[in-house]
């Protein structure tokens, strides 16, 4: 098909306006969360696997993690499993435990892999057990509510956090040329197995790899302000004066603190993104503008 001349100078202008970025992104590594919409609309899961793939071609280095909480809850309803919650989390038996197994390590894990390599990518797929990748320790919650003489803890079962993440696997597979997509399983020193929260699986791996980029997909346009405006170029002085007077609440504030975590801890930057555009992750990366909320541990 030929292109017009005004949409050949346009694709031209594109190009011209990604070859800074990519000249500066060559060699650095992008861990990228995949979840939301994107994980579920076929268009958006195509656009996404050719963004990733992209980004291989041109030097980089991305390395995928992703959820599946939906598919796992599905998975359980039709096995007649009752899925029960504290603060967001699913609490997580030894039954339970096999399901996520089932639905992150296997079916949702293979067809990530399967997607990018359909569309002409070179994809592993991986849990946190494979090679004791993700090192893993037990999570506690407490309940502080009033009335109580002392806090309360709360076991929720099988699901972790992050010990230590095990780069050599990662490592390997970035410089076999394979893309690593990671599903948020981990093991601890027992060799039982924990469900994790992918954005802190994300997070902490970007860590350990001193990324350049932690890019969390979400379902909305990036953090917003009070007047419900999308903010982007923030420091981390800035987000935590934004959740000290709490613009940032709700079910943003765990992932704003993982990506603050995360360039405190060395990230150069990390990313809000909406993953119900379409090609998200080359327009936030390769764009002057970009589509979602940027975090850096610059104080300017």
């Amino acid at each position: 098909m030929s292109l017009d001349k005004k949409s050949a100078l346009r694709v031209a202008q594109v190009l011209n306006e990604a070859l800074p970025y990519i000249q500066q992104f060559t060699s650095k590594t992008v861990v990228v969360k995949f979840g939301g919409n994107a994980m579920v609309d076929r268009e958006l899961q195509n656009s996404f696997a050719r963004d990733i793939i992209l980004m291989k071609l041109v030097g980089m280095n991305p390395v995928v993690v992703h959820g599946g909480g939906p598919q796992i809850g599905q998975l359980l309803n039709k096995l007649s499993i009752e899925s029960r919650f504290v603060d967001g989390m699913r609490i997580t038996d030894s039954e339970t435990m096999d399901v996520v197994e089932m639905v992150l390590g296997g079916t949702v894990n293979k067809q990530i892999v399967n997607l990018i390599n359909h569309n002409g990518g070179r994809a592993v797929g991986v849990t946190g057990k494979d090679g004791l990748l993700i090192k893993a320790r037990k999570l506690t919650r407490k309940n502080e509510s009033a009335g109580l003489h002392a806090s309360e803890i709360i076991d929720i079962g099988q699901v972790g956090e992050v010990e230590k993440v095990n780069t050599d696997v990662i490592d390997m597979l970035i410089h076999s040329d394979f893309i690593p997509v990671i599903a948020p399983i981990g093991v601890d020193k027992d060799g039982i197995s924990y469900n994790i929260n992918a954005d802190l699986v994300a997070g902490k791996i970007a860590e350990y790899l001193k990324a350049e980029k932690l890019m969390l997909l979400t379902n909305v346009s990036g953090l917003k302000d009070k007047k419900g405006e999308v903010l982007t170029g923030l420091s981390t002085p800035q987000v935590e004066g934004l959740i000290a007077d709490g613009t940032i609440h709700g079910g943003m504030l765990p992932k704003i603190a993982c990506a603050l975590h995360a360039v405190k801890a060395g990230v150069t930057s990390a990313h809000i993104i909406d993953g119900r555009v379409p090609h998200a992750v080359l327009l936030e990366i390769f764009t002057d503008t970009g589509v979602g909320t940027l975090i850096t541990n610059n104080d300017a």
